[in-house]
């Protein structure tokens, strides 16, 4: 039978503060504890870090768009200051059989008339049709046969006060 010395002085001392056989069965469930906090912590690293990168991906698409309306944006007012300009204003008034006016006349608050009204210069004013008849019109005409009818010209009515 071999039995442990009996340790004096210093040496127990020191014997009393090391753990006993039970306090090693204590110390499993620490360890466990441990071991799952450390891979709970590093499974959520993982989603956060998705999560992270899945927001970088969104708002990398989101000003890819932000840039493309952006420049859409800048077309449109492009073409909305090129039919504004003064210059396609009047080109498309013209076009549209508009005159400049003449000298305008206001009227006071009281009714009285202040200034001379004068007329619009005439000038020739192109013929202006309804889009069902510039679709005949833009036809290319059949030979007429020489005792058929030729086909009616209109003239534009005159409008009071153009």
């Amino acid at each position: 039978m071999s039995r442990k010395p009996e340790l004096r002085g210093r040496a127990a001392r020191l014997a009393r503060l090391l753990p006993t056989g039970r306090a090693q069965a204590a110390r499993t469930p620490f360890v466990l504890l441990v071991v799952l906090l450390l891979g709970g912590g590093l499974i959520g690293l993982l989603v956060l870090n998705s999560a992270l990168s899945e927001g970088a991906f969104r708002l990398d698409d989101l000003e890819r768009e932000t840039k493309s309306l952006t420049d859409e944006e800048q077309a449109l007012q492009r073409d909305i200051d090129a039919y504004s300009a003064p210059d396609a204003l009047q080109r498309r008034a013209r076009e549209l059989g508009m005159v400049p006016g003449g000298d305008p006349a206001f009227l006071n608050p009281d009714g009285e008339v202040k200034g001379v009204p004068s007329p619009a210069a005439a000038s020739h004013a192109p013929l202006v049709l309804a889009p069902e008849a510039l679709a005949t019109v833009t036809a290319p005409l059949p030979d007429t046969a020489p005792g058929a009818a030729a086909a009616p010209t209109s003239t534009p009515a005159s409008t009071p006060g153009r």
